[in-house]
């Protein structure tokens, strides 16, 4: 039973940088950010001076108390690191992706830094610039089908091999060149990754592996969801099309109220979607994928910018309201046609 004030998470520290970066690109007011940026100053340091526990150069987590969370990355469940064969990764653990929130973390501190006339800046484009380089060299490894990146690195500084819907969340951030992120994309929808309604938690072809497992077989619509912004980011639309197109298919077969967690079948294996017994539903993260998906599959981007013209996967949209730093805006878009924006957007 954990405790009733509980921080056991290796990841929010990081994504909270993130996201004052973001909000501030989207329209947040300056005084706002700025009151903030103390705070996002002793996060950064939280990152460099305590997030390494054992001085593998790596934000990592250990449960030394026993009475907490096992895993403290979203998959916190006690099984959810598994090396191939499905045996447990012992922590401290370093996962992938939080390596990835890690470093944009670093370059975006950086951005709202130089913006705000403060001190800094280099300092933690060095230090993400650093990371990066020691991510490459431990994270990469490879099977029959390639290279991809592993889990997580373990308290022997081993790389555990399982491939993981993890190395989805880090597309996008940065950490990666362009030739990584494809070689990332091709194996999320590989079909031991992609289950045609989603991307499954833990490849088919892994030992631990089980449709209905929790963290280790399951869809789960936000970490899908997740996996598409950063394919979009990474300009590898077509990847994230599949990934799209497989939790719209699911979508529809819960009326359109996804819950937290589906079974990793397919409709080949099965014919239809097969639900997880303990599932919430509806579920806060599953029904913010679904703006994180139309943000993804529009190209909507902060400033009143559109990437895209329009998707195959959608049809006539119309989104109003967006923020913005010169006022709210709104764009129109149609399966290959050029955007329409209209408001600050389109001035």
């Amino acid at each position: 039973m954990l405790p009733p004030v509980y921080f056991g998470t290796v990841d929010a520290t990081a994504l909270w940088i993130c996201l004052l970066h973001d909000a501030w690109r989207w329209g947040m007011a300056d005084a706002d950010v700025e009151a903030l940026l103390p705070t996002l100053e002793k996060a950064l340091g939280w990152l460099r001076d305590h997030g390494d526990g054992n001085g593998d150069g790596f934000v990592d987590y250990v449960d030394a108390t026993g009475s907490g969370l096992a895993n403290q990355g979203w998959k916190d469940s006690g099984d959810s690191v598994q090396w191939r064969d499905g045996s447990l990764a012992e922590g401290p653990i370093g996962l992938c992706e939080v390596q990835a929130y890690a470093y944009e973390a670093a370059t975006s501190a950086a951005v709202l830094l130089e913006a705000f006339g403060r001190d800094g800046a280099s300092e933690w484009r060095t230090w993400a610039a650093d990371l990066a380089e020691r991510f490459r060299a431990a994270f990469w490894t490879s099977d029959e089908q390639g290279p991809y990146l592993g889990v997580a690195v373990d308290r022997h500084g081993n790389l555990v091999d399982s491939v993981a819907s993890n190395m989805g969340h880090v597309v996008g951030t940065g950490i990666l060149t362009p030739e990584e992120e494809r070689l990332v994309a091709d194996r999320l929808v590989s079909p031991q990754m992609s289950s045609g309604l989603g991307l499954r938690t833990l490849s088919s072809a892994m030992g631990g592996y089980w449709p209905l497992r929790y963290h280790g077989g399951a869809v789960w619509a936000h970490d899908t969801a997740i996996a598409v912004s950063g394919l979009v980011r990474a300009g590898l639309d077509d990847q994230a099309d599949v990934l799209v197109t497989g939790l719209l298919a699911a979508a529809e077969r819960f009326d359109f109220q996804l819950p937290e967690l589906f079974a990793g079948t397919s409709l080949d294996d099965v014919g239809d979607v097969v639900s997880y017994p303990a599932s919430c539903h509806p579920q806060a993260w599953s029904a913010a994928s679904a703006v994180t998906v139309l943000q993804a599959v529009l190209g909507l981007e902060p400033g009143g910018q559109v990437r895209s013209v329009g998707r195959d996967v959608v049809g006539d949209v119309v989104v109003s309201g967006l923020p913005g730093p010169r006022g709210p805006w709104s764009v129109e878009l149609h399966p290959g046609a050029a955007p329409v924006l209209h408001g600050s957007a389109a001035t």
